[in-house]
């Protein structure tokens, strides 16, 4: 578990000078109205496609695979608007890790954490159901403004990058528990505490059962939500969050915990998972991260990519 950012003088040697001054720049950026960030980061969003070509490539196919009956000048658009969310999201993450808590609690509303500390207060855990939408850094940084919790995370291969991620999530997170460290969330769970879980990402055929999925019939999902929730006795709520349509805030809406869940399959549990991440992607469809191969791994090893 990481509770700390840990600083180094090897973080200041002179091969990582150049993302420091960017890293510099970049903070500069969050001073700005939230308006003009959102006006920027459309237009890094339009300018980034013609240099993002394979991109470009994985979310038209994810479009086109998940919404068949979409007509294709409308997911065209999507597509664009979808590249302009994504160029915005860059400024959603800087924000997320560097505005102060006044300027966060300026620009949010919560809806739902009633639910959060019911179940708290019934000594349960919460996993908080989530997809990766793009603005998923801000969901955390407002969430911790009424109830820190414990973030699930993949540690960054590049160092200063660790360290900038660690300790923007640790400004309203309690810890960081690598995304394969079962135990130590089970304990988190138990303490009890909230944690963030997402099943909406390929994770790979070792440990994936091939559901439907949008227009998809077969893919690859983790079933990882159900043994989390039996080990850890906690209950699971669907959390979304978005950025609102006029770019001047972020909305975080906490659901009910689920009734009957985990049930006694953890099939059926996946398939009852994929239906609330289909209803959570649904609700802001320009605001997903569609730019994930999300059916790389097919049913057979044999079976041809759906990205070619």
């Amino acid at each position: 578990m990481v509770e700390k950012a840990q600083f180094s003088k090897q973080l200041l040697h002179p091969k990582y000078w150049l993302l420091w001054v960017g890293v510099g720049l970049t903070h500069l950026l969050t001073m700005l109205p939230m308006k003009w960030q959102m006006r920027l980061g459309a237009l890094f969003g339009r300018m980034a496609m013609p240099f993002a070509k394979s991109r470009v490539h994985t979310a038209r196919r994810n479009l086109a695979l998940c919404f068949p009956q979409m007509p294709e000048a409308e997911r065209e658009q999507l597509l664009k608007r979808n590249f302009e969310e994504t160029g915005k999201a860059i400024f959603d993450t800087i924000n997320a890790w560097w505005w102060s808590d006044s300027r966060i609690q300026n620009n949010m509303t919560i809806k739902g954490q009633e639910y959060v500390q019911q179940t708290l207060d019934a000594g349960q855990g919460v996993i908080l159901f989530a997809v990766h939408c793009l603005p998923l850094e801000m969901g955390a940084r407002i969430f911790g403004q009424f109830n820190p919790g414990v973030g699930v995370y993949r540690p960054h291969n590049h160092p200063v990058m660790e360290y900038l991620q660690v300790k923007g999530r640790l400004r309203s997170n309690k810890a960081l528990i690598p995304k394969r460290d079962l135990r130590q969330m089970v304990r988190s769970l138990r303490a009890p505490n909230v944690i963030w879980y997402t099943a909406d990402q390929d994770f790979g055929r070792s440990s994936a059962i091939f559901i439907p999925f949008f227009a998809v019939p077969e893919a690859a999902t983790i079933t990882g939500g159900t043994t989390l929730a039996k080990l850890g006795k906690a209950k699971v709520l669907p959390f979304f969050v978005e950025r609102n349509a006029d770019d001047n805030g972020y909305t975080i809406e906490i659901e009910p915990p689920l009734d009957n869940y985990p049930g006694e399959n953890e099939e059926a549990d996946a398939i009852r998972g994929n239906h609330i991440i289909e209803g959570l992607i649904s609700r802001n469809m320009t605001q997903y991260m569609w730019l994930h191969r999300r059916f790389k791994t097919r049913p057979e090893k044999s079976d041809p990519s759906l990205y070619k």
